[in-house]
């Protein structure tokens, strides 16, 4: 059986957005490695070598976020079409990482009491990464 994983794809700012991730999630940097840091950098002409090739973050009960900085040319769309969830146990730890993300992002759907959680919102942060946040399980 796989294991599945998130990857976000960032244009130039995907160092600044893993390491608020982690600070918000508390999560741990395990990996950051740019461009620059490869020995054959020479290899990727027109790629800033400030450019992230791989980030990760691991969770403490064995998750992985994974991201790096889109390397080709073109415009950059954005992410579209999934949302990154997380679920909390309590409501109030649901809140603190989703104003934490929220902060200069886009509120798409305000913490609120739902059918299957005591509060679930969604919003697209600062970085242009979708989340959706439940926390706590719903009363039967």
């Amino acid at each position: 059986m796989p294991k599945i994983n998130t990857y976000l794809s960032f244009d130039g700012t995907a160092a600044e957005a893993m390491r608020h991730y982690e600070k918000v999630l508390g999560a741990k940097l395990d990996n950051l490695m740019r461009v620059g840091d490869m020995p054959d950098a020479a290899r990727m002409p027109g790629a800033s070598p400030d450019r992230v090739l791989h980030a990760q973050l691991s969770f403490a009960d064995g998750g992985v976020l994974m991201a790096s900085d889109r390397m080709g040319g073109g415009a950059h769309e954005g992410m579209k079409g999934f949302s990154v969830a997380l679920t909390y146990e309590s409501p109030e730890e649901a809140k603190r990482v989703f104003n934490a993300l929220a902060e200069n992002g886009m509120v798409l759907l305000p913490l609120q009491p739902s059918f299957f959680a005591k509060t679930f919102g969604m919003l697209i942060d600062r970085f242009g990464t979708p989340w959706t946040i439940s926390g706590g399980a719903a009363q039967a």
